[in-house]
């Protein structure tokens, strides 16, 4: 059966869908931050340098760039359900991992448990919510589940460097895993809100001499592949966001040690609120490029004004507060156009190589802005920022044009 002829999901039914989905989704941005916050005490413990500590986040986005693209053909063949289920679990057993590590090729290992846990989220949310939520609801799960992921990022050094503290980095890891089984707990016991049939493919006319449709047929849609390098650069900025940007700032503008502290909560806290706002203006599928092309477009002037403008050290947090807050007002457009993109009977597909763009790009453009970094070329840090989401103003235009060809039997 497909989504257009369901019934119509009540209110309850679809909230409570986007809760469920939106809640496993901030585990998932959680575990991508359960080391970074800890490197001091790491690199202590395990006597490494930065640079060491750093490839552990490479393997564990390389692997989820891998387990991503091959889960959305899981997804699409057993139903989302058990594969969201794998992966809390496998998120929940790393962190236990990492607490009980002795050695950093213990920490390697659970890194690679880590990745591949967090590779099957995008697939298993966006299947659900595109199959379960009314469509005229749609902005607003899409709102919900960008929000989830932004407080996840927020929450981990929140939880893990109090702890660690209090009593101990392993301790601290020991609460995370406890999180992460508990919220597998609380979706197991509202696993009939998560059930869904398995995506089936079209049924192929005999009489048709058009070939059937095979399982990578889509993989030949432009708008898939547009997307692709859309979430590619998009994951680039935010990695430059979360791993250089405060530091950068710091240095460029001589902002004290407490600011700059707090420049990536502010970021994420506001760009949460811009995915809020974000969500009532993708109520209009039609209008999603321009916003993404207004939205970063701000972006872009913020993180120029940051750069290569002489700003007071107080202002900093606001402009990274500002810059958060235009980046989160396309989060819900964004996986609008992707939606698009998708055929019916391939969503799982198309989510799981789409976002392997996110892995990819967040593996790859720190290696080069890290040298920007130690070289002392601070303001080219930010132009990079800023060319990356100009690119990203173009690209979404870019899949508008492609998209067309989305929903139409492509011939083998």
């Amino acid at each position: 059966m497909s989504s257009s002829t369901l019934p119509l999901p009540n209110l309850r039914q679809d909230a409570t869908v986007i809760g469920l989905v939106g809640l496993a989704h901030c585990i998932s941005h959680f575990s991508q931050l359960l080391l970074a916050p800890l490197f001091p005490w790491l690199k202590e413990a395990f006597d490494v340098s930065y640079a060491q500590l750093g490839f552990l986040l490479t393997i564990f986005f390389v692997v989820s760039c891998a387990v991503q693209a091959l889960s959305g053909f899981w997804v699409d063949r057993y139903g989302p359900r058990p594969i969201l289920f794998a992966g809390l679990g496998l998120l929940g057993v790393a962190a236990l991992g990492y607490a009980a590590s002795t050695s950093y090729w213990m920490l390697a290992f659970f890194s690679v448990v880590a990745g591949t846990g967090n590779g099957v989220f995008h697939p298993v949310d966006y299947s659900l919510l595109n199959r379960k939520v009314a469509k005229q609801r749609l902005g607003h799960a899409y709102s919900v589940h960008g929000i989830t992921g932004s407080l996840g990022w927020a929450l981990a050094p929140a939880l893990l460097v109090p702890i660690t503290l209090a009593a101990s980095w392993r301790v601290a890891l020991v609460c995370a895993a406890l999180l992460a089984f508990a919220v597998l707990a609380v979706l197991w016991f509202n696993r009939a809100e998560l059930s869904l049939p398995r995506a089936t493919p079209p049924a192929h006319d005999p009489a048709s001499t058009a070939p059937a449709e095979g399982p990578l047929d889509f993989l030949k849609i432009p708008a898939v592949w547009m997307c692709f390098s859309f979430f590619f650069f998009y994951a680039g900025a935010l990695s430059i966001v979360q791993s250089f940007a405060p530091e950068s700032a710091r240095l460029l503008h001589d902002v004290p040690v407490h600011l700059a502290a707090i420049c990536l909560t502010v970021y994420m806290v506001c760009a949460a609120g811009g995915m809020v706002v974000g969500g009532f203006l993708a109520s209009d599928p039609d209008r999603c490029e321009r916003i993404v092309g207004v939205a970063f477009a701000l972006a872009a002037g913020f993180a120029l004004l940051l750069g290569f403008s002489d700003v007071p050290g107080w202002s900093v947090p606001v402009l990274f507060g500002a810059m958060g807050f235009a980046a989160g007002l396309a989060g819900p457009s964004r996986d609008l156009l992707v939606k698009a993109s998708a055929p019916d009977n391939a969503t799982g597909r198309v989510y799981g190589v789409v976002y392997a763009g996110l892995d990819i790009g967040q593996a790859v453009v720190p290696l080069v802005i890290g040298t920007l970094m130690d070289h002392g070329a601070y303001r080219s840090v930010w132009l990079a920022l800023a060319v990356l989401q100009g690119v990203l103003i173009v690209n979404a235009f870019n899949v508008r044009k492609a998209r067309r060809t989305a929903l139409t039997p492509v011939a083998a």
